[in-house]
């Protein structure tokens, strides 16, 4: 049967671990951020392509207000920086709360980690390379005769991050999923019980996170689903194990 450590640190001993880990997490992320720096026109250029894809021949992007120049691509770059350190920053919250962890629940929290951080990837990647070209290219097929695009570059970064944190925590799915069934909230039956619900709330989220056209709701909300799906046939494995571990101990006792 698996323990739990003793406890042993003080309050002020935890509180200044998580000061050292909160530190590191953001050194991390600063020491990314000074080697990206550089590059950030560099790094603003290459996010800004797909919508320069679908702009008319001879348009351009714009600067509404005067720092936005320095500022867009600075602060596209320090995202950037954070989510490129993000496997790191995991890092640094896991070290901080494995000791008060069981190990059967260590075991469950590594694996936990480097899907979320994956997953989180490859929403970013699912919005760039698959929802951008197709929603500007939709939104510059409707613009009215007579009215020329010029997209403001600081509403633009705006735009994208928007998009980029909504995809990335809507990939998320599986994780949340796992979590509420291993921690008893629901179960996997229960979850299947509620789909058509999860579909109607998939559209819901997908309407509020982007904007208002049905092409990047839907995009949206049917990799929700179909990430959901995927959750519960993961979840599944743990309950049934979960399940299996309590009989046997009970069995054991007996």
């Amino acid at each position: 049967m698996s323990t739990a450590p003793a406890p042993s640190a003080s309050l002020f001993d935890h509180l200044l671990e998580l000061r050292n880990r909160l530190l590191r997490a953001i050194l991390a992320v600063l020491i990314v951020f000074c080697c990206l720096v550089y590059f950030a026109q560099d790094i603003y250029q290459y996010v800004a392509q797909p919508l320069l894809a679908t702009m008319p021949e001879g348009s351009q992007m714009i600067a509404t207000d005067v720092a936005s120049p320095f500022f867009a691509p600075f602060k596209l770059t320090l995202v950037l920086s954070l989510f490129i350190a993000m496997p790191f920053v995991l890092y640094q919250m896991w070290s901080f709360v494995a000791p008060g962890l069981y190990s059967n629940e260590k075991r469950l929290i590594v694996p936990l980690m480097f899907g979320s951080t994956l997953l989180f990837y490859s929403g970013i990647a699912f919005a760039y390379f698959i929802v951008f070209p197709v929603v500007f290219t939709f939104f510059a097929s409707v613009v009215p005769e007579g009215v020329m695009i010029a997209t403001d570059i600081s509403s633009y970064l705006d735009f994208i991050l928007k998009l980029f944190f909504a995809f990335g925590a809507a990939f998320e799915i599986p994780i949340v999923i796992i979590l509420l069934c291993w921690t008893g909230i629901t179960t996997p039956d229960s979850l299947r019980e509620k789909r058509a619900y999860v579909v109607v709330g998939a559209f819901i989220v997908g309407m509020l996170l982007t904007p208002p056209d049905i092409i990047s709701q839907t995009m949206l909300a049917v990799p929700m689903l179909l990430l959901f799906e995927v959750g519960i046939i993961i979840a599944s494995f743990y309950h049934k194990e979960d399940e299996d571990n309590s009989i046997d101990a009970k069995e054991s006792k007996e």
